[in-house]
């Protein structure tokens, strides 16, 4: 779906509980992860799926509201009051007009990262299918996140060690960012994914730039490839699920990736429609 063919008519007041700089200040990117709170006890939302963000809008173009969708980054929680709280993680963006060359920055990604606690906004949706954990509590999970792709398997990790029965599957979670500042939660002051690291099914593993000053093209092929056995041995297992979250882009650099380990394009995309087939490839791409 476009942007514009979201209904946007559900909407929901908002307040901002707290908002963080989650990426170091040396870092080039601010990220910041915000705590919103929706006092509508009609507002209920799940793992994996995104809220709507109405931010005002450029009225001398008759624009009333600039919309924009975010993943939930946490597990949803409800307050003694009944009300919902949830994180979104969000990276401050600005973008070059193609024919002025003028730096413009970027609306709902800027009015996010300046709001301050106590100020309130409005929300729209819930949008699109949960993340839900596969039923198998043994199956292998790869999970796959670029930038503040990451955010949607913060939530979905927690779930996935908290559900009933216990989840023992192995887990393998690659997370690209261009510099090593740019790998959100995974850092010394903030690294979320730690709590699992004793579970000795769960690893985290980093995929970086290339080229870091020059080009945004995360290296998936050389982590990847490095682990090609282990890998294709998971996606040749009938109970191994893939999860996408990111950039639509994601899905190219991939397909690339996983022929190089299959050893033909052609092997890897049959494996691929399998997956898809049994509903084990699922994608949370825009």
């Amino acid at each position: 779906m476009r942007l514009q063919d979201y209904d946007t008519r559900n909407q929901f007041k908002a307040k901002v509980i707290a908002t963080e700089r989650i990426t170091p200040v040396e870092s080039p990117d601010e990220v910041r992860d915000l705590i919103i709170e929706v006092e509508s006890g009609d507002f209920s939302v799940e793992v994996g799926q995104n809220i709507g963000v109405l931010s005002p809008g450029r009225m001398e173009f008759g624009q009333r509201w600039h919309f924009r969708l975010y993943s939930v980054a946490d597990l949803p929680a409800k307050t003694s009051q009944g009300s919902t709280r949830l994180h979104i993680c969000v990276r401050r963006c600005s973008y070059i007009d193609e024919f002025s060359g003028e730096e413009y920055r970027g609306v709902a990604s800027n009015y996010l990262c300046d709001l301050r606690v106590d100020d309130t906004l409005t929300l729209t949706g819930p949008y699109g299918l949960a993340f839900e954990p596969p039923e198998e509590s043994d199956a292998s999970l790869i999970l796959i996140g670029a930038g503040t792709g990451i955010a949607p398997f913060r939530a979905f990790i927690k779930h996935l060690y908290r559900k009933t029965p216990p989840f023992k599957g192995r887990v393998r979670l690659f997370h690209g960012g261009r510099t090593g500042l740019d790998l959100l939660y995974m850092n010394d002051k903030r690294n979320d994914f730690a709590q699992y690291y004793d579970e000795d099914t769960f690893e985290a593993i980093s995929a970086l730039s290339n080229r870091p000053h020059w080009s945004n093209a995360i290296d998936w092929g050389s982590v990847m490839e490095s682990r090609g056995k282990e890998l294709w041995g998971m996606l040749s297992d009938s109970q191994t699920y893939v999860y996408l979250a990111g950039l639509e882009v994601i899905r190219d650099e991939l397909d690339v990736v996983f022929a190089k380990i299959a050893g033909s394009a052609e092997k890897w995309m049959r494996r691929k429609a399998e997956m898809e087939a049994g509903e084990r490839w699922i994608e949370l791409l825009y």
